[in-house]
């Protein structure tokens, strides 16, 4: 069960990396807190406190559960550079955002890993690390109301509108398309070809700023990955998008996929993939089933949309 999102519902526990909705309920749920890592070249997403903020008390927390490292009570949202080599550079930015249901971000497995192999591909990569909901400083109390949030979001249904959302994090996504343009140059960056990816939470917050769909905040392209897949209002010329998400996920696999008829509807480009298998939360763990080859599939439709062609 390693890597998966453990909806612990029964017991109204829960921790990152996988999904007891389909495979039972562990008894033992590993978490610890851990020393906030070294994050080097984490760059201050807005100058001085983050608008929206201001009032904010909670402590930045930093878990390993269960095999990642995740942080919660997030009040200062950074940006970190996973830059390719510049014999490499393609000249095309993601800004990675991870899931969490808006209670934690794991920073690893949906973050630092996916980044870096977008880099290793020659995509400049920037982790976000954006705002959540405060959670409690003991970490058994944490999961036991992480748990009821998943709870909830599996029993609302995936015709339904998530449960959960958080504005503070769309702020957070628009902000850091800004700071990708505007230093696009000193990072080797096309500032036509930044497009956001999110897992899960990740997923809504990349939907939800690209909804708002500010002029001066607005993706090139979009990659919502494991989230929700009900019908949106999508804004006038939508930016392609690429999505996965795997039939026996819990939360969102039982889906009329409204998410993409809306975006086709709107003249919106779609390369949609639906695995038999993968769960919730599969990110860049390896389990077997034809959702190990999602990024790959990722990187095959960048370049067959030109985006991985260097400016000239």
């Amino acid at each position: 069960m390693r890597g998966r999102l453990f909806l612990l519902v029964g017991a109204a526990l829960a921790a990152f990396a996988g999904s007891a909705l389909a495979q039972g309920i562990p008894q033992r749920v590993e978490v610890r807190t851990i020393p906030a890592p070294p994050q080097p070249g984490a760059i201050p997403l807005w100058p001085g406190v983050a608008p929206g903020s201001e009032g904010a008390t909670q402590v930045e927390h930093w878990n390993y559960l269960i095999d990642g490292v995740a942080v919660r009570n997030v009040t200062k949202p950074t940006l970190t550079p996973y830059l390719p080599a510049k014999d490499k550079a393609t000249g095309a930015a993601v800004i990675v955002a991870p899931g969490g249901a808006y209670m934690l971000l794991s920073m690893e497995w949906e973050g630092e890993k996916v980044a870096q192999w977008l880099a290793d591909h020659g995509i400049a990569a920037f982790v976000l690390k954006y705002r959540l909901d405060p959670t409690p400083d003991d970490d058994q109390e944490t999961l036991k109301v992480l748990g009821a949030r998943f709870g909830a979001a599996a029993r609302a249904g995936a015709d339904k509108a998530p449960p959960i959302s958080q504005p503070l994090a769309l702020d957070d996504a628009q902000q850091a398309l800004r700071l990708v343009r505007s230093r696009a140059a000193e990072w080797g960056v096309d500032p036509k070809r930044v497009g956001l990816m999110g897992f899960s939470a990740g997923a809504m917050t990349t939907l939800g700023a690209t909804l708002r769909n500010a002029p001066d905040a607005r993706p090139d392209f979009i990659a919502p990955i494991y989230g929700p897949m009900n019908t949106v209002s999508p804004p006038a010329d939508p930016p392609p998008m690429f999505t996965a998400i795997a039939n026996d996920d819990p939360l969102f696999g039982n889906t009329d996929y409204g998410l993409v008829q809306a975006w086709r509807k709107a003249g919106g480009k779609v390369e949609m993939h639906v695995y038999e298998k993968g769960d919730h939360g599969f990110g860049l763990h390896k389990r077997g089933t034809t959702s190990d080859l999602w990024i790959d599939q990722f990187y095959a439709w960048m370049a067959a949309r030109g985006l991985l062609k260097p400016a000239a």
